[in-house]
């Protein structure tokens, strides 16, 4: 859980009343998405079961953690930051087209 989403979000589902059918059915048609009775129930259900976890989320005391950026302390191998190609660009360069003080030239196609 990152701690700042968890202030953010402190005390904004509190006081609510439960969702309906009919709050689902309305999200639904605002969304424009064509929900069937035995849809909505089943939508109904998984929101409740979300809005439940966030209220456990909610719970946890998360003063004094720090933000992190990775949820485990994992530190990337990094290789050495050498030259493992020669350059070729004269090579490349030799069977351009048209070239022009190192840059290739090509057609304008905007006017």
């Amino acid at each position: 859980m990152i701690p700042y989403t968890a202030a953010f979000f402190k005390g904004f589902y509190r006081g609510f009343m439960a969702l309906t059918i009919d709050d689902v059915k309305r999200v639904a048609h605002l969304a424009r998405i064509a929900v069937e009775e035995a849809e909505a129930k089943t939508a109904l259900g998984q929101l409740t079961g979300i809005f439940g976890l966030i209220e456990q989320m909610q719970a946890v005391d998360v003063a004094g953690i720090e933000p992190m950026a990775h949820a485990q302390d994992i530190v990337l191998r990094l290789r050495d930051d050498v030259v493992t190609e020669h350059d070729q660009r004269e090579l490349f360069q030799a069977i351009a087209p048209q070239v022009e003080a190192g840059l290739y030239l090509v057609p304008k196609v905007i006017e």
